[in-house]
């Protein structure tokens, strides 16, 4: 770059050229300017990045279906056979599930009581005490129904 006695020459033609009062406006501009370019460099170096991500995933699919292939191939060599019969597919990866989102319904019931009252969901010690075991309770686990009523 410049040396600082480089600088400040350039410095004082600039002022000379330009004048003081064009001088806040330059410098903003140039300031807007380089923000610009490095936010376009940015951008640029992520689409790179992304480009060559894609590019490295799809040569790993590309060699896990010769993986797969290779290994199809083996097994039908062993099994002594070379070729799937008709309506048979080779064996494939199992493909990934989505989850489901479903609404959950709300967990306090809106009822006759003020929208913003809290009053009744303070839990008394018998609510939070440890159930007995009650004889539903027992028909359930004998039955093995896992926890759904009969």
């Amino acid at each position: 770059m410049f040396s600082i006695p480089h600088m400040i020459v350039l410095f004082v033609v600039v002022l000379v050229v330009f004048g003081p009062h064009k001088l806040p406006e330059l410098a903003r501009g140039l300031g807007k300017l380089m923000a610009e370019f490095r936010k376009a460099s940015t951008d640029f170096k992520l689409a790179f990045e992304e480009e060559m991500r894609n590019v490295e995933r799809q040569a790993r699919e590309a060699e896990r279906k010769k993986q797969q292939e290779v290994a199809t191939a083996s097994a039908a060599a062993e099994t002594g056979t070379a070729t799937t019969a008709e309506g048979e597919t080779p064996a494939q990866l199992p493909e990934t599930i989505e989850p489901v989102v479903e609404p959950v319904a709300e967990a306090v019931a809106r009822g006759a009581e003020k929208e913003g009252s809290t009053e009744g969901l303070d839990a008394t010690a018998t609510e939070t005490a440890p159930e007995e075991d009650t004889p539903e309770k027992a028909a359930l686990l004998d039955h093995g129904d896992h926890g759904r009523p009969a």
